[in-house]
């Protein structure tokens, strides 16, 4: 029987030395992998370093050789800046996958606005699009909290370098679709002693690009790993970013997949768990109950910005085209049933957006709000959105917590105004402007004619006494009176007022 067990406690000491043996062997593979990777890595940054550096080199020795060139100059300094962003880009990838390995990374908490951040991702990646002539979509589906908790600098790290990705390895013209939603579930509220209300993050970047292959998927997220053949060896990289963004991700508690084929494309998918921030009692003034003229071509642009509005409170009026919109505004104007204001898309094929919001303004007036809806940069083209008519402006990736503020900021105002109209009406009141400069004249009168009074002009004292002298009783309501002017000054000009024998001299203001 001892035999036996002692057999048996051998075989089992066999096999626990055979599974440290197999564990030491892959470890030891692994090793020499990583050690393979980083000398890659380093052949590989030894070139994409010396790039930049020579370009920066090479165009200041140029421009210093032209330096009473301004032309040559300026081209040789904004090439020496487009180089240096990318060495330093470089250099911060190194030193973010060194801190990660090192364990010395540390993810903050501070409050963040959803729209900010995805606005702010956007500004960033949209140019490298637009520079290839790629189609770069972004969709906001279903958002349950915009207001959040955590590390915003690297949640925007991870969503720019899967983007940025998908931009530089997508052909020419390509299409990149990038989708943000959310939802709650009991796993987004771990038991992490914050107490915090957790919501799901669900990120996806799809694209038409070159795609990869199933060998390199399997160590797409190993440090210093790059695709290599004739398609990718002019793009630059220093094969850290996917692995960063995956130790990111897990350190956020988050998941992310991929999945992708060669000549085909690919689809990053993240999903983390991230903190609800403490909501603000902030009410919004929506004009609930009242319409919104809405003119967008693109149909899924459209459901969405209606979508809200009615979760608001209020009623869309849709038209694709910018015709259709003009007619029904027209008889919507003549019937008294104007909406309370108008979002204006930038999917509308038969008038060009500006035109249409500068016939809309005249048409429909000074006060009428016009909000544009746009992916454009707005400081390009404020001025002359502006001069067309429009108010406000509201980016694309479209949230509803910036439509909301920024409808209710415009209507209330118009609101305001029309409560101020109901409540006074001067329009019956007369004024006599006694003043003997021109000029004053012309700015009395202007200032006077916004409140709508009738203003009559009276050059000096002797002009007055007999403008009301001849005047009905009770014909001015006030006279405005200068006091020094020519032929007869103001203190003369009031005693022959007061001193008429007719009913309103002595009440007359």
């Amino acid at each position: 029987m001892e035999s036996k067990n002692f057999i048996r406690e051998q075989e089992q000491h066999i096999k626990e030395l055979e599974k440290k043996v197999s564990d030491l062997e892959e470890a030891l593979a692994a090793a020499e992998e990583t050690n393979k990777a980083k000398s890659r890595f380093l052949s590989n940054m030894s070139h994409d370093i010396r790039t930049p550096m020579n370009a920066i080199m090479g165009m200041t020795s140029i421009g210093l050789s032209h330096i009473d060139e301004k032309l040559r100059v300026q081209d040789c300094l904004s090439k020496i800046q487009t180089a240096s962003t990318h060495l330093m880009s470089l250099v911060n990838d190194v030193l973010d996958m060194s801190r990660i390995d090192s364990g010395r990374i540390v993810l903050g908490e501070e409050a963040f606005s959803l729209a900010d951040l995805v606005h702010d991702v956007s500004v960033i990646i949209r140019p490298q699009a637009l520079q290839k002539g790629q189609h770069l979509q972004i969709d906001i589906r279903e958002i349950k909290e915009e207001s959040l908790l955590g590390d915003s600098l690297h949640l925007r790290q991870i969503l720019v370098n899967i983007i940025g990705n998908a931009i530089k390895y997508t052909q020419e013209k390509g299409e990149i679709l990038v989708q943000f939603s959310q939802y709650f579930s009991e796993d987004a509220t771990p038991d992490d002693g914050t107490g915090k209300e957790k919501v799901w993050l669900d990120f996806q970047c799809k694209d038409n690009g070159m795609g990869m292959s199933e060998e390199f998927l399997k160590r797409i997220f190993i440090p210093f790993e790059r695709v290599h053949n004739d398609a990718t060896s002019k793009i630059e990289g220093t094969g850290l970013g996917m692995s960063i963004v995956k130790n990111l991700v897990e350190r956020m508690d988050g998941q992310i997949t991929v999945e992708s084929k060669e000549g085909v494309g690919s689809c990053f998918k993240v999903k983390l768990p991230i903190a609800v921030a403490d909501k603000e009692n902030k009410v919004l003034d929506l004009p609930v109950g009242e319409s919104v003229l809405v003119v967008e071509g693109n149909q899924d642009r459209a459901r969405q910005i209606s979508s809200y509005l009615q979760e608001g409170g209020l009623v869309p009026i849709h038209w694709e085209s910018g015709l259709q919109a003009l007619t029904w505004l027209t008889e919507a104007q003549f019937e008294g049933h104007m909406p309370c204001g108008m979002l204006l898309g930038e999917g509308i094929s038969d008038v060009p957006v500006l035109n249409l919001a500068s016939h809309v303004r005249q048409l429909a007036g000074q006060n009428f709000p016009i909000l544009l809806v746009s992916e454009a940069d707005w400081a390009q083209i404020e001025y002359r959105a502006v001069r067309s008519g429009v108010n406000a402006f509201v980016p694309c990736p479209l949230f509803k917590s910036r439509l909301f503020s920024t409808l209710a900021e415009l209507t209330k105002g118009v609101r305001d105004e029309a409560v101020v109209e109901k409540k006074v009406d001067y329009s019956r009141y007369r004024v006599l402007l006694v003043e003997d400069i021109e000029l004053n004249q012309e700015i009395a009168v202007e200032l006077l004619s916004v409140t709508g009074v009738q203003v009559e002009v009276a050059d000096n004292g002797v002009q007055a006494v007999e403008k009301f002298e001849r005047s009905p009783e009770g014909y001015f309501d006030l006279i405005f009176m200068d006091i020094h002017m020519p032929l007869m000054d103001g203190y003369e000009a009031t005693r022959r007022i007061r001193g008429m024998k007719r009913a309103d001299s002595a009440d007359i203001w």
